[in-house]
């Protein structure tokens, strides 16, 4: 599935993409590139900051889907308590 663009030629991820990084708790190196391009460009396109800007693009993809790991174990668990007494 090819990302959606922003009005200023940056990519956005799919909703399946974003999916699919909660399902395996894991960011794919597409979404980090992309991630990263969109600091760059946040950034004012400045080059040389390139190992940073992959390195947070990294960290905050990590930090969402450890968020979605979560945010699904807890929906799991009210479920099965929903379906034991209500």
């Amino acid at each position: 599935m090819v990302p959606k663009k922003k009005g200023n030629g940056a990519q956005v991820p799919s909703a399946q993409q974003t999916e699919e990084a909660s399902v395996n708790h894991w960011p794919t190196q597409d979404q980090i590139r992309l991630r990263a391009y969109q600091i760059y460009l946040e950034r004012g396109a400045r080059a040389g900051q390139e190992l940073d800007d992959w390195l947070r693009a990294e960290r905050e993809l990590q930090k969402v889907a450890l968020f979605a790991r979560g945010w699904n174990r807890l929906e799991r668990r009210r479920e099965r308590g929903s379906e034991g007494g209500n």
